[in-house]
């Protein structure tokens, strides 16, 4: 009896365990998919979450029935087919028990087998879905391929669905197709050996028609192949080239033919009976795929393009050549020569006064451990390592601004438990911002807004950081009910007898964690039990997490390409961050394929702490800046702008997500100001108009014009590619200095200058976006930045002044950003030098020199202007506005003085925008009209400012 009781027990573990590991799992699924709606409700994003829920669930459910049903129907028809009496001795025992299991379990036997490729179909069509949202919501571009002169649409948005329909289908009808053959064989209607090979007529006939499908499936395939020939990968170029054109295409419709055929004499079969026939026919198909499909191009290729390629492939590399400048927003790029002066005279800059005090002599890849040291405050804060770059107007002037956010860094908390980690340490606070041009006497930024509460020229009314880009260590609980003694801190003083200052968090952001059930949830989504146990979480509670303002963004319009680098702001008072969005594709006929990963590293993506990141590892040949996405630094609310209302691809995913993306009629005035051109987009640009600035197809073959960007110097990097920088130049030619985004260029394989690449980075600009480029001239060779870095380096003037640096024991010397700029006539390299004595604690690099080169000259001075005057013969011609304000006070009187550099800048924007108004006038547009003639107003009352008036 024992023994009985024993083996029953046992028998009832395995099926307990089982329901316990079910219910688990079950369970994990349930927190995981409840805390994900939680998490976007909490932030007003639940339609996102909706949309992709549904949707997925919908194409899990819709692949994995027909998938299923496919495969049971096909194994249901095969055994209602099956022989009703054998006839002679079973061909083997173990096919005999086979047999036997099948016809005593073949319902569960299919059951399972339909659950299981139904689960795998399901599981690979749900990762398909913004391939079906883009199909099912797709806007025509208005332009068609020149080939097959469709909507570049189709294969945008319907070619990269269709192929992955006609591939499920071809991989349901296998499935179809291996069930009913076993299920056959196993029932004795299939015989492969002895006297009764063969199969009955009822196997015959299903399995025709399962074969005949699979055959149209693939002659479908192979006329969709003739439209990938248009975003296929070739080794002279991207999209259709002549042996596709003549070769491939024709081969493609071909095989489509011959596979329609094919599929005839399959259908035939199924009452014929004659597999002879249909068989030579599948394996014509096959040889035919191979001849026509490989051998036929190969020899087009070998025998007649490749000893005229140059001719035989020029309409066709005129076509890649426009459609990748289109599907990169370059298309419109200017490229003018420059016959850049190398000679420097007194006076020279006096045409270029303007830009000058925009040169950003902070370097915010250097300057991070100054911030750190200098306003880090306490050790639980910390700033990144690289800074950012931004604009603010300081007494009516637009100022460049290295800033940073003070953020919370836990690992320097000094009491590394739980509650302080979770509920004391939540939040950083305030930004902090230096002058781009200025120092303080001794090397230290010249701050704009600096300490703990924010003092200085910028508004921080509300200084708090809960959101950030340090910020992803896991979560904080925050919040508790009114009345309750706050727990959060705050600020290290300003509290009673000057200790630290408590907060409680009440901001809209973050989850509702006040509920038991909502704990529980929690607690096993981050396998945590103190969230369940903690006194510290109250009915007031709020769970904040996933708080990095990209991670934010990227959750918010999965669909979007997030840039970067995100930058904070102070807008209205409050701590934003700005985060710029791509719509991409790699499916835009013709054009050129980039890998983002490649293109968007460089030598500030490289840096271990920085907030500088590149691209992940994807392919993509269109791109456009559509949206412009902001994250609340405090309550971590995302808001989501157009941008570029005129791309389709956005207007596709605003059909799919409807709401999601404000007009960019909704952007405050405020926030326009600190918009700016993104750098991926621009690295992505500047890649694309190294090679595709030429648009003669002939001398594109020849490569002989090809450009790369170097090497950053500074680095003394093989590998590391110099990024680009935010400055406000003055174009030549042009009446007043541009915030803008630059680069240089260097021929392909050598080190001298080949080009100045330079866009309007200024959103509220009517110029926004206009790409310009500035050729040397082939007849005299202008040093790049490598080799101008190398001068400087080795000049004698400069060597004498850091020799006592860098010496064992003594302060060291380190380059800052090499600056290029198109003044004078010709170009000027800026360098800022910083010295920081020996490694320890309370170091930090100071700016104490700064080196310049125009032509062969090189300068060296404590100040921009003396370096430029050392140039210059004395004289440069123009002021730096090194330690000016943008309205001078008079020391002895306390009153305000004319700034000339101020008021010329102001005066020019004011001629600028009045000429806009006078453009927008005489075509009728009034809108434009007012706004230009308020842009001038206010421009002539910052001159009058600057001039004391």
């Amino acid at each position: 009896m024992s023994t009985v009781r024993t083996a029953g027990r046992r028998s009832a573990i395995l099926p307990t365990l089982v329901i316990v590991a079910v219910l688990v799992v079950l369970f994990a699924i349930y927190t995981s998919v409840w805390t994900d709606r939680l998490w976007y409700r909490s932030f007003s994003f639940g339609k996102v979450f909706n949309t992709v829920l549904l949707t997925r669930v919908g194409l899990f459910a819709s692949f994995g029935l027909i998938m299923a049903a496919a495969v049971a129907a096909s194994a249901a028809v095969a055994y209602r087919l099956r022989p009703r009496f054998r006839t002679g001795p079973a061909s083997s025992a173990l096919l005999e028990r086979y047999r036997e299991l099948l016809e005593s379990k073949f319902v569960v036997i299919v059951v399972v087998l339909a659950v299981l490729t139904g689960l795998f179909a399901g599981g690979a069509a749900s990762g398909q879905i913004y391939t079906y949202l883009a199909w099912r919501n797709s806007t025509p571009f208005g332009v068609q391929d020149p080939q097959f002169h469709r909507d570049i649409s189709f294969f945008v948005f319907r070619y990269p669905w269709w192929r992955f329909a006609l591939s499920f289908l071809f991989t349901v009808l296998g499935f179809a197709i291996v069930v009913a053959a076993v299920v056959h064989y196993v029932m004795g209607g299939l015989r492969f050996s002895g006297a009764r090979r063969g199969g009955t007529s009822g196997a015959q006939a299903q399995l025709s028609v399962l074969i005949g499908l699979a055959v149209v499936v693939k002659g479908i395939s192979y006329w969709f192949d003739r439209y990938g020939q248009e975003i296929a990968d070739h080794p002279l170029l991207t999209g259709i080239n002549y042996t596709a054109d003549h070769a491939t295409v024709t081969a493609k419709t071909i095989l489509a033919v011959i596979a329609g055929i094919c599929a005839v004499l399959f259908f035939a079969n199924a009452v014929l009976h004659r597999w002879v026939v249909p068989t030579i026919g599948l394996i014509l198909m096959v040889l035919s795929g191979i001849v026509l499909g490989v051998v036929y191009p190969g020899a087009v290729q070998y025998f007649s393009v490749r000893p005229n390629e140059a001719v035989k492939e020029r309409p066709y590399i005129a076509n890649n050549i426009a459609a990748t400048r289109a599907a990169y927003g370059v298309d419109q790029a200017e490229v003018t020569s420059y016959s850049a002066k190398t000679s420097a005279t007194a006076g020279q800059l006096q045409s270029d006064a303007e830009a000058l005090p925009g040169i950003r002599l902070i370097d915010p890849s250097v300057v991070g451990p100054a911030f750190e040291q200098l306003q880090q405050v306490r050790g639980y804060y910390s700033f990144p390592d690289t800074l950012d770059v931004d604009r603010y107007t300081i007494n009516g002037a637009e100022t460049d601004a290295v800033v940073g956010v003070r953020e919370m860094n836990q690992q320097g908390v000094p009491a590394q438990n739980w509650n302080n980690l979770k509920t004391v340490y939540t939040h950083g606070y305030g930004l902090v911002a230096a002058y781009g041009n200025r120092r303080q006497s001794g090397g230290e930024p010249d701050w704009i807004a600096q300490g703990i509460p924010p003092t200085g020229e910028l508004a921080e009314a509300e200084p708090r950081i809960y959101f950030g880009e340090s910020l992803d260590q896991g979560y904080s609980i925050v919040g508790a009910p009114a009345g309750t003694p706050p727990v959060e801190l705050d600020t290290p003083g300003g509290g009673e007898n000057g200790a630290q200052q408590n907060f409680t968090y009440d901001g809209s952001g973050g989850v509702k964690v006040g509920s038991l059930w909502h704990r529980l949830l929690y607690a096993a989504k981050f396998a945590d039990v103190n969230i369940l146990l903690s006194s510290r979480v109250n009915d007031a509670s709020k769970i904040i997490y996933d708080r990095t303002p990209r991670e934010r963004v990227q959750k918010a319009a999965p669909w979007l390409t997030v840039d970067g680098d995100a930058y904070p702001a102070v807008v209205a008072g409050r701590i934003v961050w700005v985060v710029d969005g791509y719509t991409t594709s790699n499916s835009y006929p013709n054009s050129k394929r980039l890998g983002l990963k490649s293109v968007t590293s460089d030598s500030q993506t490289a840096t271990p702490n920085g907030t500088v990141v590149a691209q992940a590892d994807t392919e993509v040949n269109y791109m456009r800046n559509s949206v412009k996405a902001v994250v609340d630094a405090y309550d971590g609310t995302v808001k989501l702008y157009q941008w570029d209302t005129a791309d389709p691809v956005l207007q596709t995913w605003e059909k799919a997500f409807p709401g999601v993306v404000q007009p960019k009629t909704s952007i405050p005035a405020e926030l326009l100001a600190h918009l700016r051109y993104p750098q991926d987009l621009y690295k992505v640009q500047r890649e694309i108009l190294a090679r595709y600035h030429v648009t003669d197809p002939e001398l594109w073959y020849q490569t002989s014009a090809q450009w790369e960007v170097p090497n950053d110097p500074v680095k003394n990097s093989s590998t590391l590619k110099e990024p680009p920088f935010y400055l406000s130049v003055k174009w030549p030619k042009d009446p007043s200095a541009i915030f803008s985004l630059t680069s240089a260029y260097v021929p392909k394989g050598r080190a001298n200058l080949a080009a100045y690449m330079a866009v309007n980075a200024d959103a509220a600009s009517p110029d926004y976006g206009r790409i310009r480029i500035l050729t040397m001239s082939d007849t005299s060779q202008i040093d790049g930045p490598g080799q101008s870095f190398n001068a400087m380096q080795t000049n004698e003037a400069v060597a004498t002044r850091l020799r006592s640096y860098n010496q064992q024991g003594s302060a060291t010397a380190t380059f800052g950003n090499l600056l290029t700029l198109p003044v004078g006539g010709g170009l000027l390299y800026v360098t800022p030098v910083y010295t920081q004595r020996p490694s320890g604690s309370g170091a930090y690099p100071a700016l104490t020199f700064v080196v310049v080169r125009f032509g062969q000259s090189v300068g060296i001075g404590d100040t921009l202007q003396e370096a430029l005057d050392s140039v210059f013969k004395g004289d440069s011609g123009a002021s730096t506005g090194e330690g000016e304000d943008p309205t001078q006070t008079d020391p002895g009187t306390g009153t305000q003085t004319p700034n000339s550099a101020a008021a010329t800048k102001a005066l020019n924007e004011a001629q600028t925008a009045f000429a806009a108004a006078q453009k927008a006038l005489t075509a009728g547009d009034l809108g434009t009209y007012q706004d230009r003639i308020k842009d001038a107003q206010d421009a002539t009352a910052r001159a009058l400012k600057a001039m004391g008036r």
